[in-house]
Order: C-alpha cells, then sequence, then structure tokens
C-alpha cells in the first residue's frame, strides 16, 4: 500500500484573459502566489488552483468547480459586495438556492465562463 502522499490537487484553469481573470478572482479574495508569463496561482486558505493563459470556448464553458465553504452566507456577502457582471463583464452570479439534490449552492462565472459552484461544507 502506498501511503497518503497527496499534498495538493491544483487544476488548471482556462482564463481568455489572465490580466481580467486575476482581477476577477482577487476581487473574490484569491491572492497570487506565483506568477509567470501564461499563468498564475491563486489561493485562498490552504486551496488553490492554476490560471492558465489558454482558453477553448467549448472547454471553458463546460469547465465547473466546486468550492465548499465554512460559511456560506458570509462568503457570499463578499461576492455581492461586488457587482462582478458589471465589474468584469461575466455572467450574473445566482445567490445560493436550494438545489434538486439537496443542497444549497450559489453559481458564480468567470470571465472566461467556467462555473463555480460554491456551497457550505456540509456537502
Amino acid at each position: 500500500m502506498i501511503p497518503d502522499q497527496v499534498l495538493a490537487l491544483r487544476p488548471f484553469v482556462p482564463a481568455r484573459d489572465l490580466a481580467l481573470s486575476k482581477r476577477f478572482y482577487a476581487a473574490l479574495g484569491f491572492s497570487v502566489t506565483h506568477e509567470e508569463t501564461e499563468l498564475a496561482i491563486l489561493k485562498q486558505g490552504s486551496f488553490s488552483f492554476i490560471l492558465q493563459d489558454f482558453y477553448v470556448q467549448a472547454l471553458a464553458e463546460n469547465f465547473m468547480l466546486q468550492m465548499l465553504v465554512r460559511d456560506l452566507d458570509a462568503w457570499w456577502a463578499r461576492v455581492e459586495a461586488v457587482d462582478l457582471a458589471a465589474e468584469f463583464g461575466v455572467k450574473p452570479p445566482r445567490a445560493p438556492a436550494m438545489q434538486p439534490w439537496g443542497k444549497r449552492v450559489g453559481f458564480i462565472f468567470d470571465p472566461a465562463g467556467v462555473l463555480w459552484h460554491v456551497a457550505g461544507v456540509a456537502f
């Protein structure tokens, strides 16, 4: 048996405009911890992802991530404090609501069309 060695799992998230996407995620509380010409590592708490300067519309618009947060209402207040649609030209976020599968989830679309499912930790 191989010992548990996984330290992180970081998806490569596509960006149509890397600079715009970095500003978008900064508005949601992510910080850039590493940056190169074609990518940036963004982090919030102990979790991170790699934002890459790569865009294929069909991929980006079918790319989804789930983010579990300790307090969904408190985290969503950050989303409401920024007019993401006006500021970044994205689809308006959809506030947390009970979903048919029995969990309360909010939805955020990033500038490339990536869909984030934001849910409380009890999922």
